[in-house]
């Protein structure tokens, strides 16, 4: 890092990318982060006063891509009905592109997600949210008939973990898989309809 170069949190966090890109969540540490960075250890630490807050926020920088990516669904003024296809279908394209475009990081995340019990918590809630708020449009709008958009998001949520569960990240590249998806939303469109 350049002496000029003020050291920030989002810094601190693409180093830590790269340094468990390179080494993985079980041998990268915080020394090997203030390495990359040219700083001491301590200086890191200043930032996030343990390695498992480090770890945290790097997860929690993961998963909010995802978020906002999707954010864009819930503000758009068309029909909900599609607005749900598209927020499944960009949830699921963009679990795909993590799997498929970086394995190594994506396996990394996937180590470091079970660590972070309450950001994960935290991001199923912000995405079950999102899909409530379209939910609850399609409601106002006459487009479906469910009592509780919040229950029915859950359970639109839950129904699609196959397509964004990163347990799943193996079947997500199989032939046929975009043909399952898109069976399993008409389903779901249908029982949001009543």
């Amino acid at each position: 890092m350049a002496a000029s170069e003020t050291l920030t949190a989002e810094r601190i966090l693409e180093a830590t990318e790269e340094v468990l890109r390179r080494h993985g969540p079980a041998k990268a540490t915080v020394v090997d982060v203030a390495r990359a960075l040219g700083v001491s250890h301590g200086t890191v630490y200043r930032h996030f006063r343990t390695k498992a807050a480090l770890r945290e926020a790097v997860t929690q920088r993961w998963l909010d891509r995802t978020s906002q990516t999707l954010s864009r669904f819930v503000t758009e003024d068309r029909d909900p009905e599609e607005r749900v296809r598209d927020w499944l279908a960009g949830l699921f394209e963009a679990k795909r592109q993590k799997a498929g475009g970086d394995p190594e990081l994506f396996a990394t995340y996937s180590v470091l997600v079970e660590e972070a019990g309450e950001v994960v918590g935290a991001h199923i809630d912000e995405l079950t949210g999102q899909l409530t708020e379209i939910i609850r449009a399609g409601v106002a709008t006459g487009v479906f008939t469910v009592p509780d958009p919040a229950v029915a998001a859950r359970a639109v949520f839950q129904a699609t973990g196959r397509f964004h569960d990163p347990s799943y990240s193996r079947e997500w590249r199989k032939p046929g898989v975009e043909t399952e998806f898109e069976a399993m939303v008409e389903l779901l469109l249908r029982g949001l309809r009543g």
